[in-house]
């Protein structure tokens, strides 16, 4: 499966069109194709999934050094990672009326794409790492300039939801040893930790492609201590594993998966299944949710594997990403128990 998922984010990152730029303009000379103005990350239909298409393929090519797709999936990132093209990419986020571009979701798979490229000890990845740093420097600093003004969460089940963001940025930091983690986790404590009785039963919404509640207990997992965690879901997520919980913890299919919102459902079984399993890991081991947890997972799992087909552009372009997020474990690298 590794293979032909490489090939469908190889073949998405370099595609410029279609495309879905979220871009303001002030003036006719704003208006360029998404190669002039995103120059690393143009293909992918947006920005975000360019960015996580590079994490993915960083990935693989990374775990699997022998892989046939391995000598193309570095070509691609020789030619999007070099110190020309991402100061093009500095160049666009950083201009006036950009700060908030990407934020939070964007600018937290920047920050995984760079912990990915740190933890691979290879000559290229270094350099590419070295490319890369103004852009995931800027990354931090803008999630860091807008954590201590959010007075509230944001809970949605799409790109703007706080806690899938978040976590990916701590994990980023407990990577690269910068100081953002300590204000995440302080944060997250502060925007979730009082939170009781999760509303389950409205989830999932249309369009969503992660749970706010298993979004939000997976940030939560990698902040709190086992026992200080087990307590929170308790107050969370009370009676998890009863026949409520067991209706809301349905795999979900898409209605049309060549509908570009729609298709947003087969990823949210993806998302789930790696979620399930982060919330599993933070209990203590005695904990008889576990086996609840761990065996709604495969069933998530399996649904949303089975939906990475690259029949249709409104998932090919990102449902890899999330494939390879859950099927390497990549939200587990950073856990301790």
């Amino acid at each position: 499966m590794t293979a032909r998922i490489a090939r469908m984010v190889l073949d998405a990152i370099g595609r410029e069109y279609p495309s879905h730029v979220s871009h303001a303009l002030f003036s006719d000379a704003d208006a360029h194709p998404p190669r002039e103005l995103t120059p690393a990350f143009f293909g992918s239909f947006d920005w975000h999934s360019a960015v996580h298409g590079h994490w993915t393929l960083a990935r693989l090519a990374r775990l699997e050094l022998e892989a046939a797709f391995a000598p193309e999936a570095r070509a691609a990132l020789a030619r999007s990672l070099t110190p020309e093209r991402i100061a093009g990419e500095l160049a666009y986020v950083s201009a006036k009326g950009r700060e908030g571009f990407e934020r939070p979701y964007g600018l937290a798979w920047l920050l995984q794409l760079a912990a990915e490229l740190r933890e691979w000890e290879d000559p290229d990845a270094v350099r590419w790492r070295e490319a890369l740093a103004p852009l995931e420097a800027h990354a931090a600093r803008r999630l860091a300039e807008w954590l201590p003004r959010l007075h509230w969460p944001v809970r949605s089940g799409e790109h703007s939801q706080t806690a899938f963001a978040l976590g990916l940025a701590l994990d980023w930091a407990k990577t690269a040893g910068e100081d953002l983690g300590s204000l995440i986790e302080s944060r997250a404590r502060e925007l979730y930790g009082n939170d009781v009785a999760a509303p389950v039963a409205y989830e999932p919404s249309g369009h969503d492609f992660l749970s706010p509640a298993l979004g939000e207990a997976d940030l939560m997992r990698r902040v709190l201590p086992p026992g200080e965690f087990k307590a929170w879901l308790d107050r969370f997520l009370p009676g998890l594993g009863d026949e409520t919980s067991r209706r809301w913890l349905t795999p979900v299919v898409s209605p049309d998966p060549s509908d570009g919102k729609l298709s947003h459902l087969d990823g949210l079984s993806l998302s789930r299944a790696w979620m399930l399993e982060g919330v599993a890991a933070g209990l203590p081991e005695a904990d008889p949710r576990r086996a609840f947890l761990a065996a709604a997972a495969i069933d998530h799992g399996a649904a949303g594997l089975a939906a990475v087909t690259g029949e249709h552009y409104a998932g090919a372009h990102w449902l890899g990403s999330f494939a390879v997020y859950l099927t390497t474990r990549r939200g587990l690298d950073h856990h301790t128990v």
